[in-house]
C-alpha cells in the first residue's frame, strides 16, 4: 500500500450542502466525496481499492471529510486510523459484498429508474398488512425470487408489506435484527438495486412496503467503537447489548448516525415506512426524543408522499402515537400484544408465562376491538407492576393486531404455527374477528394459506457465543412449563444450525394444496375493503361501533352506518353450541323494517368448513360453536309473526318446558 494523500487527485470535501446525507460515501458530477464521524480519532485514511491511501480533512465535531475526482459507483473503500492492516467498514457504508468485515462499496442511487412516480404512498387508514422475512420467504431467499410472489398477496387483498430487518449483519442466516452496518442492505438477499426493484414492482401493482428497523442496538460483530466509545452507553440496561448514547456526552453524532438512517430507506429505496423495533429500548432523556426526531425526519424525506410508521413496544405505551405537539411521538401505529394474547389464549385455551394475564374470553376480545390495548395502565400480574398507558381516545388504525408474528412463532419453542395447536373452524372464526375488526390487521409469512413450515429463531454464530444463543432460547422459553420437559429440550432446532434456517422457508406449493385457506383470506379481505361497515375501521368512541357479550366465548360486534343496509353484525364463538331464543340486547335488534340476515359463514363449504347452517333469525336458532357469521339487513316484505300457533298455547308450550317435573 502506498500514500496518495498529497496527490493531485485529493481535494477537501466540497460544500456539505450538496451532499445528500451527512455520512457515507456519495457520487456527484466529478468523482465521490466521502464523510466519516470518527471524534476519537486524530488521523483518518481512506483505502481505495486495497491499495491507494488518503489522508482524510479533519472537521469540527469529529468528522473527517474528503473528495477523490475520478471516481465512480462499483468502488471498494475501508478506512484505518494508523495502522494499514486493520481496515474498517464505512459505518455508513451503502454495500457490502463480501460481508460487514470486507470494503464498502461505492453506491449511486440515480441509477436506478424508477417508475413509481404516480405513487402516493401508505397511509395508516385502511392498511392490510404482511409480515415477511426476506431470506425464509423463498426458497432462494432473495429480493429477486420474492418479487415473483407479489401478484398474489395483492390478488388477496394485502396492500402493505412489513419486511423484516435488511440491514447487513454477521453470518449467512439470520432474523436481521443484529445488524451491525445500519445503511448497508446485506447482500444476503441482493443488491441494493434489487431491493428497489422489489419495492417499485410492490408499488406497480399497488402494495406499499415498511421496513423493520433496530434502533436499540448493533448486532455481534460490530466495531462502533473504534471510531467513537461514544456510540454507546452504560446508563441504562438492554437485554439485547449496549444501548446505543442518544442523550450523553457526543450524542449528537450518534442521533445523527440513526435519525438520518429512518431518512435513507424513506428516500433512496422509496420505502413506504418504518416498523421500530422494541422503541422501549430506546433510552434517551433529551429535549426531543430520538424517536420523535426519527419520525419528523422520515416524513421530511418522504416530501408529499404520505409514509406509514409503526411502533413495537412491549409496555405498550400510547404517547408513541400521539403527535408530538402534544407530547407523543408522531408515530402511527403500535403493536397490539394484548390483543394477540386474548386471542391465543382463546385458541389454545393456555395462559401461560406471558399469556398469564389474559383470560381469552370474549369481554376482552370485545374491549381490544372497541379500545384496542386491554392493559391501559392498571397493575399486570406477571410483571407485578402496572402496564400500558391510557389509550381510549387513540383510532382503531392506531393499534395492529395479529394472530401470529416472528416473535410470536418462535416464542412457541417449537416453532409451530398457529394453525397446528387450534382447531381449523376455530382458527378460521378468530381471523374472521382479526381481518374483520377495526383495527389495522397483519399476516405473517405463508399465515394465509396455512404455512405449516415452522418458524424458529435463527442465527449464524460459531464457538462461544452459538453456545450463549441457544443457552439464552432455552431460558427465554422456560418460562413456559412445558418447554421445560427434558425430551422435548433435546428435540429443539439447533438456532445456530443451517438445516434450521432451510427448515424455516416457506413451501409455496401449500398455496396450491390449502386452496380453501387462500379463499377464506381473500374473501375477508375484500369485504374488509369493500364494506362500508368494516372499510371504515368503525371507532367505538365515535359511535361508529359497539359490543356486547352472549357467553364467556360468544360476542358480538354491531358495526353502524347512515343508511341501514350497511350495517352489519359480526358474530363470534369460539366455544359450545349456544341455542338462543332471544337475545335482550339492542345491539341485536335491526335497523328499523328490517330483519337480519346470514351473509357471511366461516363454516362455508368453500373454507373447508361444515356448512352454512340455515338460520331464521326471527325464531329460535342456534349459534354454533366454532363459528363466525357476517349478518346484513334485509328490508321487511312481510312483518307478520311467522308461527302460526296461537299466542297462548305458544306460552303455555314454553312454560311446561320450564316445569322440572314434566
Amino acid at each position: 500500500m502506498h500514500d496518495h494523500s498529497s496527490s493531485e487527485k485529493s481535494e477537501t470535501m466540497r460544500p456539505r450542502s450538496r451532499r445528500r446525507l451527512p455520512i457515507g460515501a456519495e457520487v456527484d458530477a466529478g468523482g465521490v466525496s466521502f464523510r466519516l464521524w470518527a471524534p476519537a480519532r486524530e488521523r483518518c485514511f481512506l483505502v481505495i481499492e486495497g491499495n491507494s491511501q488518503h489522508q482524510m480533512t479533519a472537521e469540527d465535531g469529529g468528522y473527517f471529510c474528503l473528495h477523490l475526482p475520478g471516481l465512480d459507483a462499483g468502488t471498494r473503500y475501508q478506512f484505518h486510523f494508523g495502522d494499514a492492516d486493520d481496515l474498517l467498514a464505512d459505518p455508513a457504508s451503502r454495500f457490502q459484498p463480501d460481508g460487514p468485515s470486507g470494503p464498502s462499496v461505492v453506491v449511486d442511487p440515480a441509477r436506478y429508474q424508477w417508475s413509481d412516480h404516480d405513487w402516493q404512498g401508505m397511509p395508516a387508514f385502511g392498511a392490510a398488512l404482511y409480515e415477511m422475512h426476506i431470506g425464509t420467504f423463498t426458497r432462494e431467499g432473495t429480493f429477486a425470487a420474492a418479487r415473483e410472489k407479489l401478484e398474489r398477496l395483492r390478488a388477496i387483498g394485502i396492500n402493505c408489506l412489513e419486511v423484516m430487518p435488511i440491514n447487513e449483519f454477521e453470518g449467512e442466516f439470520g432474523w436481521g435484527y443484529d445488524g451491525t452496518l445500519l445503511y448497508a442492505p446485506t447482500r444476503l438477499y441482493g443488491t441494493p438495486d434489487d431491493v428497489r426493484g422489489f419495492v417499485d414492482e410492490a408499488h406497480r401493482i399497488g402494495i406499499g412496503v415498511i421496513l423493520d428497523v433496530v434502533y436499540n442496538h448493533f448486532g455481534k460483530g460490530e466495531r462502533f467503537c473504534e471510531f467513537t466509545p461514544d456510540y454507546f452507553t452504560e446508563r441504562y440496561s438492554n437485554e439485547w447489548g449496549k444501548s446505543i448514547n442518544f442523550d450523553g456526552p457526543n450524542s449528537r453524532g450518534v442521533r445523527e448516525y440513526v435519525a438520518k438512517n429512518a431518512a435513507y430507506w424513506i428516500d433512496e429505496f422509496h420505502f413506504d415506512g418504518l416498523r421500530i423495533d422494541a422503541t422501549q429500548a430506546l433510552f434517551d432523556s433529551s429535549h426531543e426524543h430520538i424517536i420523535t426526531v426519527i419520525a419528523r425526519e422520515a416524513r421530511a424525506a418522504a416530501g408529499q408522499r404520505q409514509i406509514y410508521l409503526v411502533s413495537e413496544n412491549e409496555p405498550q405505551q400510547t404517547n408513541m402515537v400521539r403527535p408530538a405537539d402534544v407530547g407523543g411521538h408522531g408515530l402511527d401505529a403500535l403493536w397490539n400484544d394484548d390483543f394477540h394474547r386474548s386471542a391465543t389464549v382463546a385458541l389454545t385455551g393456555r395462559s401461560e408465562a406471558y399469556y398469564h394475564d389474559h383470560r381469552g374470553t370474549a369481554q376482552e376480545l370485545v374491549s381490544a376491538a372497541k379500545y384496542g390495548c386491554l392493559f391501559q395502565g392498571q397493575r399486570y400480574d406477571w410483571q407485578d407492576k402496572p402496564r400500558g398507558t391510557a389509550g381510549l381516545d387513540l383510532k382503531p388504525w392506531n393499534f395492529v393486531h395479529f394472530l401470529q408474528n416472528h416473535d410470536q412463532v418462535a416464542n412457541s419453542g417449537t416453532g409451530a404455527r398457529i394453525g397446528q395447536i387450534t382447531s381449523p373452524a376455530r382458527l378460521r372464526a378468530l381471523t374472521a374477528l382479526q381481518l374483520l375488526g377495526p383495527q389495522t390487521p397483519m399476516l405473517f409469512q405463508g399465515q394465509e394459506f396455512g404455512s405449516s413450515s415452522p418458524f424458529y429463531y435463527f442465527a449464524d454464530h460459531q464457538g462461544e457465543i452459538a453456545d450463549i444463543v441457544r443457552q439464552g432460547r432455552r431460558s427465554f422459553i422456560s418460562q413456559f412449563p412445558n418447554l421445560r420437559d427434558e425430551e422435548l429440550i433435546r428435540q429443539l432446532a439447533d438456532p445456530c444450525a443451517r438445516t434450521t434456517f432451510e427448515k424455516v422457508k416457506l413451501d409455496w406449493a401449500e398455496w396450491e394444496r390449502n386452496a380453501a385457506l387462500v379463499l377464506l383470506h381473500r374473501d375477508l379481505l375484500n369485504l374488509r375493503q369493500t364494506n362500508k361497515a368494516f372499510s371504515r375501521q368503525a371507532c367505538a368512541r365515535d359511535g361508529q361501533m359497539d359490543g356486547n357479550i352472549l357467553s364467556s366465548s360468544a360476542f358480538l360486534l354491531r358495526f353502524f352506518a347512515g343508511k341501514p343496509s350497511d350495517e352489519r353484525i359480526l358474530l363470534i364463538n369460539f366455544g359450545n353450541d349456544l341455542v338462543i331464543d332471544s337475545l335482550p340486547d339492542p345491539l341485536f335488534a335491526p335497523p328499523e323494517a328490517h330483519q337480519w340476515h346470514l351473509s357471511w359463514s366461516s363454516e362455508d363449504a368453500a373454507y373447508g368448513g361444515s356448512g352454512r347452517r340455515p338460520c331464521d333469525f326471527r325464531k329460535r336458532w342456534v349459534l354454533n360453536g366454532d363459528i363466525a357469521l357476517v349478518l346484513a339487513p334485509l328490508k321487511l316484505q312481510n312483518r307478520q309473526n311467522a308461527s302460526a300457533m296461537p299466542i297462548e298455547d305458544w306460552q303455555a308450550g314454553i312454560l311446561r318446558a320450564g316445569d322440572p317435573g314434566t
